[in-house]
């Protein structure tokens, strides 16, 4: 650079014209100069003091720092709104943690107060960044390209030489190639003004703009969303309704009536797995054909739900997520009548599907004194046994191979009158008694399909029949706004790939007619940030237009003006970028 400074206080009328040219090169917010025995600021000051602070683009980013450092404990701590169980082992565990951890919201941390501030201060601050810069970018469309410095061999890269075409030539040439090349061009005075590299700004604003729509749809998901589970047995069906799930989990602002009205039937399961090699037992197949409607009166249509292939209708998909056996077990009392018949759904245990549960006869029964009571069968089952050497009930492949039933006997009270809500996997076994075998211990006993255990006493038995039915387990999720997320993620990458590769460049083609009447043309080129594209890109539109308008060969020596340091001979044009030509950057240039 050149040992000479320029005064702001005392600029030129070409160094002011220059700032013109190449201000508004973007739209982040200019900062205000330091001034001397600034009076104090007062109320309003300090406010407008921090609505500038807090709509900044670095205090937005900061922001968005501490909100992805705040949903860490999310990840890490376990969460009412997910699994309330491991909440609860987690206080019985840390008597000294939980009371902290709960004054500090860490069990709710995306409802918590310091974290809804969080996000709602990025949500003000990118409005209020993005407001005020969108509508000065529509300006500058309305606008058109500012006109040439008076001195053009001031800018970054410039050019120029000497032709005998007419200045109005040159001009109609040149506007006739920038606008070729995309730009916004027009003349002005004895000037072509031209401006290309919009989609940088563009790409800016809609970079944020995505963001806000993206914090908007993750609030709304989270606010509207439910998720619950069901298992369904072959041959049963499901109506999304809230008494008909498992377990159920909404956001605050959820209610019944948002759940889409739809239903299926389980027609049948098929999973079918790899019998030999390194992965064995890995599931090959595993899908679900059902029969749905949408709506009270919808149509009936079939569909095949895979793994990672829902069943969508409307805002809900329906997600396979889980597979086990359902046994079907008769129980007679000691006459011989059926008290209880059904497929009994057992919680698999192993990657092998060895499974236990309960079956709970609860109505019907009495015992051989003609006094009512309860049956409660304590089940293990394991859809391909090892056999009695192997001494454990370890299912050894997760197909139907060689299914064995293992139960223990119970009769009582199973307490399902109490109006405590039980586990239909699990047995209160607080008021039952156990059934005896003939040395005095727990009757149980392992059966193969069509075996039966025959209670002691004339209580009765229980039969594990040849039908071995399977279940399904479903995941119901509605999560509005996942498409709005999807997109504005999206937005965000192709408006950051615009802001980062495309420059916002001006160039600027002068023609006036010289002393000795040959016309002059001058090219420059300012780009918003110091990039070896606006040299490079000003060099091919001179090449193509020197062709257009040749140069002559300078005047003989002595008569001539001096030459500008940009002006190259007569057999071409070349671009300078000599740093002694007090070349200026484009962020600083309206300062010169």
């Amino acid at each position: 650079m050149s040992d000479t400074t320029t005064d702001n206080s005392t600029q030129t009328g070409d160094d002011q014209d220059l700032g013109a040219a190449g201000s508004q090169l973007s739209t982040a917010p200019v900062e205000d100069s330091p001034s001397p025995n600034l009076p104090s600021l007062g109320v309003i000051g300090w406010a407008r003091w921090f609505w500038r602070q807090l709509t900044s683009m670095r205090v937005a980013l900061l922001l968005l720092l501490l909100l992805s450092l705040a949903a860490i404990p999310g990840s890490l701590i376990p969460q009412t709104g997910i699994d309330e169980t491991r909440v609860a082992d987690f206080r019985d565990r840390h008597d000294v943690l939980a009371p902290v951890y709960d004054k500090l919201g860490l069990f709710n941390v995306y409802s918590s107060v310091w974290f809804s501030a969080i996000y709602i201060l990025l949500f003000v601050s990118l409005i209020g960044c993005i407001v005020p810069r969108t509508w000065q970018f529509v300006g500058q469309l309305r606008g058109r390209p500012p006109g040439a410095p008076r001195r053009l061999n001031r800018l970054p890269a410039h050019t120029t030489w000497r032709t005998s075409a007419a200045p109005e030539e040159v001009r109609e040439a040149a506007l006739a190639l920038l606008k070729k090349r995309r730009f916004r061009a027009h003349v002005v005075g004895d000037a072509v003004a031209a401006e290309k590299g919009y989609l940088r700004e563009l790409g800016n604003l809609a970079f944020h703009l995505a963001l806000i729509v993206m914090l908007i749809a993750f609030a709304w998901g989270q606010l509207f969303k439910s998720e619950g589970n069901k298992i369904v047995v072959e041959g049963d069906g499901f109506s999304n309704t809230l008494t008909q799930y498992d377990d159920f989990k909404s956001g605050n602002l959820f209610t019944n009536d948002d759940l889409e009205p739809f239903s299926f039937d389980v027609k049948e399961f098929t999973g079918t797995y790899e019998r030999s090699g390194p992965n064995r037992g890995t599931p090959r197949t595993y899908e679900t054909e059902v029969t749905y409607t949408e709506g009270a009166d919808g149509e009936e249509k079939n569909a095949v739900i895979k793994v990672n292939k829902p069943l969508e209708m409307g805002d809900a998909k329906v997600y396979l997520v889980s597979h086990g056996y359902a046994p079907v077990v008769t129980v007679r009392d000691g006459k011989g009548e059926i008290v209880y018949q059904d497929a009994v759904p057992l919680l698999p245990l192993d990657n092998n599907v060895t499974s236990n549960g309960v079956v709970k006869v609860l109505d019907g029964y009495r015992n051989p004194q003609g006094k009512k009571e309860q049956l409660g069968f304590q089940a293990f089952f394991v859809p391909t046994f090892g056999g009695s050497a192997s001494g454990t009930m370890l299912s050894q492949f997760p197909a139907l191979d060689y299914p064995v039933l293992a139960l223990n006997a119970y009769h009582g009270d199973l307490k399902a009158d109490s109006g405590i809500p039980q586990s239909v996997y699990q047995m209160d076994k607080t008021k039952m008694k156990e059934f005896k075998d003939a040395d005095g211990e727990l009757l149980k006993k392992l059966l193969t399909p069509g075996e039966t255990m025959t209670l002691p006493g004339g209580a009765g038995s229980i039969t594990f029949e040849k039908d071995i039915k399977e279940w399904a387990g479903f995941q119901v999720v509605q999560e509005p706004g996942g498409g709005w997320a999807l997109g504005g993620a999206l937005t965000a990458i192709g408006g950051l790939a615009a802001s980062l590769f495309v420059q916002r460049r001006r160039v600027w083609v002068r023609a006036v007619r010289g002393d000795d009447g040959v016309t002059v043309v001058e090219m420059a080129g300012l780009g918003r940030s110091e990039s070896a594209k606006v040299p490079e890109e000003l060099g091919d539109l001179a090449g193509v237009l020197y062709e257009r308008a040749p140069g002559v060969p300078d005047p003989e020596p002595g008569g001539a003006p001096p030459e500008d340091p940009g002006t190259p001979d007569a057999s071409g044009p070349t671009t300078s970028t000599d740093p002694d030509s007090q070349a200026v950057p484009a962020e600083g240039a309206e300062q010169q």
